[in-house]
């Protein structure tokens, strides 16, 4: 009888352990795209009857690289959220998006994130020339993690240590640089030694500070003169959110308006290999003109850049004896 009691007591013990906590459910949305709704900060995946949510501040998306290593990093939390729901029957994105979602399919199961970390890495999408070499950024993509993270669910806690939601990619319009091939020196003052090639709200100028003298020499060349972008050969490229002028650029203190929008600034260069400013100079009329290519010239701003490819052509200018 005692033996028959200690093997019903056994099952008991063993029974119990078997609750909710130990039940673990597997989620998978690796080959699903992320969307984002457009009136607000969600980023969610849909496969048939599941749906995996993301909310935070859409700042967090930066237009910028992060470091290696360097991943942004939101604590969940009441901002920060992350979700989990299955549902009884096909779902959409008018299950989430609307400010008022469709009422069907319901809802069958939740689970909601209660605390962990969101890491998002962050890569330029770049797109390039096949003939030129240069590149353009159209796009960054997002690759989303969640670190130690715990979802309730109703069977219980589940705690993941790594739960990869995926990537979530943006897509904008490269840089226009849609300028000609006129460059005008500044007129700033005599002294001023800065090259603008404007276009509406782009400028990209050209600052050889003392060497102007020697790469735009008035005689003429039979090879270029070249000069290494360093810090006294800048070339930089701005955009602004109105039309510019090279105006602006004499008025001390700079104007408030037009606001700057992006800044690029080129890397610099090493001799032989890249970053290098080429000027070639002729006989026009009475004057002479300099025509100025980059070669292998890269664009920075924080982490991220492009490239001009192997020959970009910034333009020329006339002067006179």
């Amino acid at each position: 009888m005692k033996r028959i009691i200690s093997i019903l007591s056994l099952l008991l013990f063993l029974t119990a352990c078997d609750d909710g906590n130990l039940t673990v459910d597997v989620i998978d949305f690796s080959e699903v795209t992320a969307q984002k709704c457009s009136t607000k900060d969600v980023i969610y995946k849909i496969k048939d009857r599941e749906m995996l949510l993301l909310e935070i501040p859409a700042s967090t998306f930066v237009e910028n690289q992060t470091l290696d290593g360097e991943p942004i990093e939101l604590v969940i939390n009441a901002t920060n959220k992350v979700t989990y729901r299955k549902y009884n029957g096909t779902v959409s994105v008018n299950n989430i998006c609307p400010t008022i979602p469709d009422a069907t399919p319901n809802v069958t199961e939740q689970w909601i994130a209660s605390d962990g970390i969101i890491q998002i890495t962050a890569t330029a999408i770049k797109t390039t020339d096949a003939i030129t070499n240069a590149t353009e950024i159209t796009g960054y993509k997002y690759y989303i993690v969640l670190k130690n993270v715990t979802f309730q669910k109703p069977s219980g806690p589940q705690s993941y240590e790594t739960f990869i939601f995926g990537n979530y990619s943006t897509s904008f319009s490269p840089l226009a640089f849609d300028f000609d091939d006129q460059v005008a020196k500044s007129t700033c003052s005599v002294s001023d030694n800065r090259i603008f090639n404007f276009n509406g709200s782009e400028v990209f100028f050209l600052d050889v500070g003392s060497n102007y003298a020697t790469l735009f020499a008035n005689a003429v060349t039979t090879t270029p003169r070249t000069a290494i972008i360093n810090a006294t050969n800048k070339l930089t490229y701005r955009l602004y959110n109105t039309a510019i002028t090279n105006a602006f650029f004499c008025t001390t203190p700079s104007p408030t308006t037009p606001i700057l929008s992006q800044e690029w600034n080129a890397v610099t260069g090493v001799e032989a290999v890249s970053g290098i400013i080429e000027v070639s100079t002729t006989t026009l009329g009475n004057g002479f003109q300099h025509i100025i290519h980059f070669k292998k010239v890269t664009l920075n701003k924080e982490n991220s850049e492009f490239t001009l490819g192997d020959d970009y052509i910034f333009g020329n200018f006339v002067t006179n004896p």
